[in-house]
Order: C-alpha cells, then structure tokens, then sequence
C-alpha cells in the first residue's frame, strides 16, 4: 500500500471515529437542551442574515438533535417581511449512486414531507443541482467543523458536492451543538471547507484567511 492509501484510510478510519462519538453525543442531549440550543443558534443566524443581506438562502431541515430545530426554514424565510427565497435540498434518485443534491424553493411547513433517509423534502418543481449557486447565504449540516473550516458531515458526501457549486462569494455557515467545533477534522480532498460557524456558546465563528 502506498503512502498515499495508507494516509487516505488513516484519515477515513479517523473520521468514523469522530463521526461516532459527536452522533452519540447528540443523541445524548436532552429536549430542554436541543430546544434552548436551536433557539439561541437561530438568534445568531437570523442577525447574521440580516447583516449580508442576500437575496437567496440555501439551508435545510434539521432532524433529530440536529442543530437549529425543525422550524429552522421557517424562520429564514420569515426575516425578511416579503419573505426571503429559501432552498432546500431533495435528494435525487436512487438510481443514481453519488447522493447528489436537487433543490426546491420552500412554501412553507405544509409543503414538507417524509423523504428517504429520514428527511424532511420539500414538495415542487424541481430547480436542479445547479440552482445552489444562486444562493448568496448557504446554512449546512455538519457534525463537526475544525478551525480551518473544514467539515465533516454523516459520510455520504452530498454536500461537498453541492458545495463545490457554489458562488465564490457565498457565505457558508454550519450549525453546530457547543463541543463540534474542534481544533482539527481529518481532512480528504474531496472535503470543501465553510466560511463560518454558529454555536449556542460561541455564536459566529469565521475561519481566518477563508478561501474556497
């Protein structure tokens, strides 16, 4: 096995590792908590939209303890009275094997339903996996983001695809419980990094010196 593999699996090996001990960490935390969390992270996500301004956002539906709450699309759509664009994800067929991202334009708790994988998907026409790059304000998952801004999500990849779509001058932000922002996240090179994250401790972090 040459250097290369072996540090590739070495990378892999401890990303399931860390993967395994911040799911069961979350899994761990109390309703009380998860509830006082996502209300304290949406307050500093909803002040720092207002501060960029966008036209567009991208985000998605938190599930489970994911951080932000399942109310989390409503309230983007909700900061600007005549309601700002929201896109949300839907994962394209089964048939094709790269987990790819389409996007949908959110109508509001009544247009979601049951998706695979446990989601929640909005219903309507369909924009396509190009149409993230129309959004100039991206809030994604992560389990964990280091301080480079580097990510890690569930494993699939999904969002480092549409990631790697994105407008250069997009401000990407990820949602996170206090604990999953670490000082480093085993890197691989398909991994695409984020400009900020937002704690319930910690609010607003920047990465320094971000680029794409």
């Amino acid at each position: 096995m040459s250097d290369f593999a072996r540090d590739a699996e070495k990378s892999r090996s401890a990303k399931v590792a860390l993967r395994t001990r911040l799911l069961a960490a979350r899994r761990s935390k109390s309703p009380e908590i998860l509830h006082s969390a996502a209300l304290t992270i949406r307050s500093t996500l909803l002040a720092t939209i207002r501060t960029y301004s966008p036209s567009v956002i991208a985000a998605y539906v938190p599930i489970g303890p994911e951080p932000g709450g399942p109310d989390l699309p409503e309230s983007l759509r909700s900061v600007h009275p005549l309601l700002l664009p929201v896109l949300l994800p839907v994962l394209l067929p089964v048939l094709l094997p790269d987990g790819d991202l389409d996007w949908v334009l959110y109508e509001g708790p009544s247009s979601l339903n049951p998706g695979p994988r446990g989601l929640l998907e909005p219903v309507g026409r369909r924009l396509g996996v190009s149409a993230i790059a129309e959004a100039s304000f991206i809030v994604v998952p992560a389990l964990a983001v280091d301080r480079r801004g580097v990510r890690m999500g569930r494993g699939g990849g999904s969002y480092d695809r549409a990631l790697a779509r994105t407008s250069p001058s997009a401000f990407t932000v990820a949602l996170l419980h206090d604990g999953e922002r670490v000082d480093e996240v085993p890197a691989e090179p398909h991994d695409r990094r984020v400009r900020a994250t937002i704690t319930p401790s910690e609010g607003l972090s920047e990465a320094p010196d971000w680029t794409k």
